[in-house]
């Protein structure tokens, strides 16, 4: 790219030199860059860019959507369908693993016909999935229509994520990352309000309407300039980059640093396995995997999936109502996180949420345990009903925090671009792979053991306060670029 006539020689020169050895000087030209040009890039990219991610967020409320769906439909579709308890279990889990499908191809669809083209392919099925349920006659369409949706959700966790990351200015990736997960948790709490009046089947259709706003949506937005740049369509890569920061802004800095950064990468579009073992790859690769592991681990979906038994069990008699206000407590908590990531950081966001879901279920887990040598009906157990209500209420709180949406970012800002649709798939197969684990041992673990079930949550929950502090960085105001180098 030539330079403006206003560049000085001496700059000129600088930048072509070749990318050097040592990351001093990497880091200290990332950190000028972004101190000339922050107040302009945020006036100037904020819209276009809040508009690509608006339009993009359609996934994940399709995704919420998704997982809410089997919540206040239950009763309906066992009775009018006949099917048994069982049955409806498997229609509920086969999300997970048309998930688990979508997510081994999510990556590599991704790499070869870009971001947009992904959420375009996730979105048809999602749209044939949700038509075969409304039109359901048995459980057989029911199946086919859940594992449809499965995997188009399996695609949208990992793109939606990454596209943002790759779009996002510095200084705004984190707030823009965590509209990803307030997405999903708005989904979810339309499928538990809106399942409180509409029929099972007329749900079903109203599920459409985010894939199906979705899918024109994607022809008025950029592709992502990373992705262009990496497959070597220079003049699109510079297009849309220059219409994401504005057309007033001078795009030369950015442009040059994605260029020296995919240039000091290698060139072949597939990594050796043994190449893994380095520093560079093996560590991000732990990290990514790590968070999203520990994230289904803390057994979040079976306390979400199963919140109307749990509140049950504690003694709530209207367990639908407390579901919608766990719903909406999520989304406002949520929200928080995403005014609170690029001002608090991502590792201390992650730190208090993991401590405060450790702290929440050793409350949860005591209150269950002491429960058993209670006299029902006494004002004890009263006590101790509301005190674990209110301990599953903070677990989600907390969850909601960090846990819910940070191990998303972070995975999308670590992950080096030439192995980010292996790495990726691989991250949202671990994820999804656990979360399906997860929903399906949660209802027998509950029936087993109240008190241990969270215990054993809580010690999970403890362990991801260890795992952050030791191996997750601060990526909090620093470029793709800057983070994927450090690991170097």
């Amino acid at each position: 790219m030539s330079f403006r006539d206003g560049d000085s020689e001496e700059g000129s020169g600088n930048l072509r030199k070749p990318f050097l050895h040592t990351g001093s000087w990497y880091r200290m030209g990332s950190r000028q860059s972004s101190m000339m040009g922050s107040s302009q890039v945020m006036r100037d990219s904020s819209v276009s860019v809040v508009a690509c991610v608006l339009i993009v967020a359609l996934g994940p409320i399709q995704f919420g959507f998704t997982s809410g769906y089997s919540s206040p439909t239950q009763s309906a579709i066992t009775a009018d369908l006949g099917l048994s308890v069982s049955e409806f279990s498997l229609f509920g889990s086969l999300s997970n693993v048309g998930a688990m499908v979508g997510a081994i191809a999510s990556g590599q669809i991704s790499e070869y016909i870009g971001r947009k083209g992904s959420l375009m392919i996730a979105a048809i099925p999602n749209v044939i999935g949700w038509l075969t349920i409304s039109f359901a006659k048995d459980s057989s369409f029911l199946y086919m229509g859940r594992l449809l949706e499965g995997f188009g959700v399996g695609i949208i966790s990992y793109v939606v994520p990454v596209y943002i990351a790759e779009i996002a200015p510095q200084n705004l990736r984190g707030a823009l990352g965590s509209v990803n997960q307030l997405s999903v948790t708005i989904g979810i709490l339309l499928a538990y309000l809106l399942g409180l009046f509409v029929q099972w089947r007329y749900l079903a259709v109203l599920g459409i309407l985010p894939c199906t706003i979705l899918i024109p949506g994607l022809f008025f937005i950029p592709e992502s300039p990373r992705w262009l740049a990496k497959m070597g369509m220079t003049e699109d890569f510079e297009a849309s980059l220059q219409v994401l920061r504005g057309f007033d802004t001078d795009i030369s800095i950015e442009v040059n640093e994605i260029k020296r950064s995919l240039a000091s990468t290698t060139r072949r579009t597939t990594i050796r396995f043994a190449e893994l073992k380095q520093r560079r790859y093996w560590l991000p690769l732990m990290i990514g995997i790590g968070l999203l592991v520990l994230q289904q681990l803390s057994g979040i979906n079976g306390v979400l999936f199963y919140s109307s038994t749990i509140f049950e069990t504690a003694g709530i008699t209207s367990s639908n109502a407390a579901t919608c206000c766990l719903g909406a407590v999520q989304v406002l908590a949520t929200g928080v996180t995403t005014w609170l990531v690029d001002r608090a950081g991502r590792r201390l966001l992650l730190i208090i949420s993991s401590a405060g879901m450790t702290i929440s279920l050793l409350v949860v887990s005591i209150a269950f345990y002491v429960k058993e040598y209670a006299v029902v009906d006494s004002g004890f157990y009263s006590v101790l009903s509301i005190i674990s209500v209110v301990g599953v209420v903070a677990m989600v709180i907390a969850f909601s925090l960090g846990m819910g949406a940070i191990p998303w970012i972070i995975m999308s800002e670590i992950l080096p671009i030439n192995i980010k649709g292996l790495a990726g798939s691989v991250a949202t197969l671990a994820n999804w792979s656990v979360s399906w684990v997860v929903t399906m041992t949660a209802n027998l673990l509950l029936e087993w053991n109240s008190g241990g079930t969270f215990t054993i949550y809580m010690v999970v929950s403890a362990f991801t306060v260890v795992f952050v502090n030791i191996f997750v960085p601060e990526t909090k105001g620093r470029t793709l670029e800057e983070i994927q180098f450090s690991f170097r």
